[in-house]
């Protein structure tokens, strides 16, 4: 797990300072500067098959030693497609405006000593630093599990920050190439502002989402918005690749705040700043919890058994549905909350086991499912005890973080929203997101 923090403590819990790399305790004077942390929504702490170089489920923006952003810089105006692979030809950005076969914009790009910039993509070329590859809902690895044809754009975005305080962080849509450039063809949707400036937007577009009052229980959702190439930000086009472009919102910025949520088509990231990593739980934290649940000694109310819920390895690594049946894995109904262990009696349904089950405390039918920690701290906005499961996966989370995530739509496909689960991108359920759960103590 990735963390960083200072020497502190949380609830009693002593924590130390991570590096980001190795997950060891280092001293904080040798760490570059943090300017935040990207995270893949629908991944439990890291990928099923483990994280691996630049695919993972989480990204460090450091401080670089040597800055490497790009800032516009002269403006080309080419006839003729030879004269515009000379001009790119030189070695330096550039983002190349086709507006027809006769006449192509080319923007040309300085480098910015003030700036650092992270670009993130489905490529593995070498421009691309953080690798994300489209998300399985229900936490599968998208790397395994085929997909007929991926909508994250090989070059989907990059991120700008800048490397003196406040280390404000921008995104724009589309990123260089292996050749330092961005080209939008024919086809792409491009204008010119009323400055003479160009601008574009990518196919399936780059989305970006403030929550209001930032994350924090008290949190809403915010308004979801477009960013252009150039980092303006307008309204939402009809569906995600429609030619036509939404209205300028001048009164908003390309700056990403904590928790903001940046929507590739086909992945949603979740930005964290470092001052918001600081203050999110520990992994360690989230394991104190665990041990302090299963101390309580829950148990099964139907086989009085002793329930104990996996370590956080185990957990991070675990598909909902794909649940081992072991005697002390916590099972739950959903439309009641009441927690047991595994039995194999109740069903509604042949085809699907598990969908109908009628809990035998109170009668009630709804999803029976094993229950699974969530191991990803910077999706939690406090760092309360583990008390409710998203429904219908059986994520546990605390409350305020469970209710949180079910009150943001996330975009699903070219034009649909829905609230789903942070941990496995499950889609929630639309009249009970999440759930209280009702343990049974020990008897004895």
């Amino acid at each position: 797990m990735d963390e960083e923090r200072t020497e502190g403590s949380f609830n009693g819990v002593t924590s130390l300072p991570f590096s980001p790399a190795r997950g060891e305790p280092c001293p904080p004077s040798k760490e570059p500067v943090k300017y935040g942390e990207l995270v893949v929504l629908g991944y439990n702490g890291s990928l099923p098959n483990g994280d691996r170089g630049r695919r993972r489920s989480r990204f460090a923006l450091h401080k670089r030693a040597k800055a490497n952003g790009v800032k516009p810089s002269t403006v080309h105006i080419l006839n003729n497609p030879q004269a515009s692979k000379a001009v790119n030809c030189k070695g330096q950005h550039s983002i190349s405006y086709t507006l027809s076969r006769n006449q192509t914009v080319v923007v040309e790009y300085s480098h910015d000593k003030d700036t650092d910039m992270f670009q993130i993509g489905r490529s593995t070329e070498s421009p691309i630093d953080f690798v994300v590859t489209d998300t399985v809902s229900g936490g599968g690895d998208g790397e395994d599990t085929p997909i007929t044809q991926s909508t994250i754009s090989r070059f989907a975005c990059r991120v700008v920050c800048e490397r003196k305080p406040p280390y404000t962080a921008r995104i724009y849509a589309a990123g260089f190439d292996t050749s330092k450039n961005i080209f939008l063809g024919e086809k792409a949707t491009k204008w010119k502002n009323p400055d003479g400036q160009m601008d574009g937007l990518t196919t399936n577009g780059v989305l970006v989402m403030h929550p209001r009052g930032g994350f924090t229980d008290e949190s809403k959702s915010g308004v979801w918005r477009e960013i252009s190439v150039c980092g303006d930000v307008y309204t939402l086009r009809e569906t995600r690749s429609a030619l036509t472009r939404g209205k300028l919102v001048e009164s908003e910025s390309n700056a990403l705040q904590d928790s903001s949520l940046v929507d590739l088509c086909g992945a949603t990231l979740l930005w964290r700043t470092a001052e918001g990593l600081f203050h999110t739980p520990t992994q360690k934290h989230l394991d104190a919890l665990r041990q302090e649940l299963n101390a309580a000694r829950p148990q099964c109310p139907v086989g009085l058994n002793t329930l104990a819920f996996p370590s956080m390895q185990r957990c991070s690594r675990a598909l909902p549905a794909l649940a081992p049946r072991e005697d002390k894995q916590p099972w739950a109904y959903l439309a009641c909350g009441h927690v047991h262990g595994y039995h194999d009696w109740g069903h509604r349904s042949e085809r699907e086991p598990n969908a109908q089950r009628e809990c035998p405390m109170c009668r009630t039918v709804g999803p029976y499912v094993p229950l699974w920690l969530g191991c990803e701290p910077a999706f939690y906005v406090d760092a309360d005890a583990p008390t409710h499961a998203f429904v219908p996966c059986g994520h546990v989370c605390s409350e305020k973080s469970a209710r949180y995530w079910s009150e943001i739509p996330l975009p699903h496909g070219t034009h649909a929203f829905h609230a789903a689960c942070p941990f496995c991108a499950t889609q929630l359920g639309q009249t009970q997101g999440c759930t209280k759960l009702i343990f049974q103590g020990p008897v004895d």
